[in-house]
């Protein structure tokens, strides 16, 4: 049976395939007696017996995908890694959650820390690593400890360290946090501010696993990522391709935000939509209706009520006109203005643009004048093809994706919601200006009632 015959042939819960957060709402869930109470550790005694070569084609066999956004294979970018170099080779795990609307590593790391240590571990034994590092986001201090605490319970189990496990593995595990950058979420950025300069991406080629950190060998991973290869390893590969779609197999963490009645983290196989994950949640709040959503973030193309039934997976958000990216579902009901929306998120796309290229450093800027200039009722109808014009001279043509990103919400919102941009011109200001539209006061009476 497909996952969409499964989707409509069963009840709600049944879809969801809690993993990673199977024990989050336990006593002491970060712990490591806790973890171990849930077969922790026991699919890194699996990795152990196996040959490096051999576990790194184990996980290529899972299909096991990158979750940080681009969806690249894990296996395929451990493999990337020369063997026999004599050079250093080093883990990065990407702790630098920044993406409006992402909201799962964090849970994560807070709950569940030790899948990530014990994924680590693994990667490391595959990709012959002896030091690895995680990069966290550092205004997140509780996060923090908890990180801090339980790679100091794993050295004092024997986990980390020298010679772990009797295998002759040998790791050290360092802990960094970032001083909220959110261009520091890039890889190359990353690691030229683990090296203690600006950060800032780099020109690829060379890239990470050839000159990373250091100059030596690198895989850049997200958190979820790793934290998901210790239970393919305890569970088998043929556990985890039996969920999922056939290219993008497995479970992972959909972030649900917004105007829902029980946001959270739904934990469900690839595939899954989002008028099921609705139904999971109660839906949107009571006497309102879905206006638009964004897939994987604010830097995805955003998508409209028509799109409820997209497969949400790579390939099926793909072929739909967004990206998955880091599966942040973000819903607005229709008391929210689109051109308030997208002009707050290039906002901070501006603000947290490096300026090292051009068309990111300066085409944000104008493209948060002129959304500021049609929010305000100051707008001209030949600002909405200044606007496509300006984004497209940034997407794809800045050093990263933050560019392409800052695009996205102004190309797919101009694009289902044009009329509302014209709406903000020739009425002179917002019609959900509380000051100009008696619907929106009577919406907005009626939520809060």
């Amino acid at each position: 049976m497909t996952l969409a015959a499964e989707i409509n042939s069963s009840s709600p819960e049944k879809l969801l395939s809690p993993v990673l957060s199977a024990f989050w709402d336990q006593p002491d869930s970060w712990t490591l007696e806790t973890y171990e109470r849930h077969e922790g550790y026991q699919g890194l005694r699996r990795a152990l017996a196996m040959s490096p070569d051999d576990l790194i084609a184990y996980v290529k066999d899972s299909g096991l995908r990158g979750r940080g956004g681009a969806g690249f294979p894990t296996g395929m970018k451990w493999q990337f890694i020369p063997q026999g170099d004599g050079k250093p080779h080093y883990l990065v795990v990407n702790a630098d959650e920044s993406e409006p609307g992402t909201c799962k590593d964090i849970p994560l790391l807070f709950a569940n820390p030790h899948s990530l240590i014990e994924g680590m571990i693994i990667a490391c034994y595959a990709i012959r690593s002896e030091h690895a590092f995680i990069y966290l986001r550092g205004e997140v201090v509780p996060v923090l400890r908890r990180l801090h605490e339980a790679v100091r319970e794993a050295y004092a189990a024997g986990y980390l360290g020298r010679n772990i496990l009797g295998s002759g593995l040998n790791l050290e595990l360092t802990v960094h946090a970032g001083a909220g950058a959110y261009i520091c979420g890039e890889e190359t950025a990353l690691l030229d501010s683990l090296e203690g300069r600006r950060g800032q991406p780099r020109l690829r080629p060379p890239f990470p696993a050839v000159a990373g950190l250091y100059a030596c060998p690198t895989v850049v991973n997200n958190v979820e990522s790793i934290a998901s290869v210790p239970a393919i390893l305890n569970r088998g590969k043929e556990w985890f391709t039996s969920m999922g779609s056939e290219k993008s197999p497995g479970f992972t963490l959909y972030s649900l935000s917004g105007h829902v009645v029980s946001p959270g983290q739904y934990e469900a196989p690839l595939g899954i939509t989002l008028r099921q994950l609705l139904d999971m949640s109660g839906g949107m709040r009571p006497g309102h209706r879905l206006k638009f959503w964004t897939p994987g973030g604010s830097s995805t193309p955003m998508f409209t009520d028509e799109h409820l039934d997209v497969p949400l997976d790579y390939e099926g958000v793909g072929a739909a006109g967004s990206m998955l990216g880091t599966k942040a579902l973000q819903c607005f009901d229709e008391t929210t203005c689109v051109v308030r929306a997208v002009t707050r998120w290039t906002e901070f796309y501006a603000h947290e643009s490096c300026g090292k290229c051009t068309p990111c450093r300066e085409g944000t800027y104008w493209l948060v004048q002129l959304l500021r200039d049609i929010e305000a009722g100051r707008g001209e109808m030949a600002d909405l093809d200044k606007l496509n014009d300006i984004a497209d001279n940034i997407n794809g043509k800045s050093f990263c994706a933050l560019g392409d990103g800052a695009a996205s919400p102004i190309f797919s919102s101009l694009k289902y919601f044009r009329e509302e941009y014209e709406q903000h011109i020739t009425g002179k200001g917002c019609p959900f200006d509380p000051a100009k539209s008696t619907a929106w006061a009577d919406n907005h009476k009626e939520v809060t009632a």
